[in-house]
């Protein structure tokens, strides 16, 4: 299997900048699509950002202009910059990936999700 791990969340100003990183790790044979999505209190997990297996990044439009996601192939990891940090940014965020991973003697496809990290913008 692929197990995903966050890092990178905690408590900022707003106005302030966290990185958060997504790291997967297992017998990973190619990863597709990577996105990372948010759950604030009573409400729905959302979609804040996606990038293909192309590097082309989609994103919300809450946080356009503001979060960048990006990634690093060769690790198996993924980020996403956040500037201008507003209260409302406050949630758990998840990241999301899939792709194809080894399970001897045959690949089969995998959609991971990751613990969750928290993130809070309060002054």
């Amino acid at each position: 299997q692929v197990q995903l791990v966050e890092s990178g969340g905690g408590l900022v100003q707003p106005g302030g900048s966290l990185t958060l990183s997504c790291a997967a790790s297992g017998m990973i044979s190619i990863i597709n699509g990577m996105g990372w999505y948010r759950q604030a209190p009573g409400k729905q997990r959302e979609l804040v950002a996606t990038i293909s297996s192309g590097s082309r990044a989609n994103y919300a439009d809450s946080v356009k202009g503001r979060f960048t996601i990006s990634r690093d192939n060769v690790k198996n990891t993924m980020y996403l910059q956040m500037n201008n940090l507003k209260p409302e940014d406050t949630a758990v965020y998840y990241c999301n990936i899939d792709g194809r991973y080894y399970d001897g003697p045959i690949y089969r496809p995998f959609d991971s999700w990751g613990q969750g990290t928290q993130v809070t913008v309060s002054s």
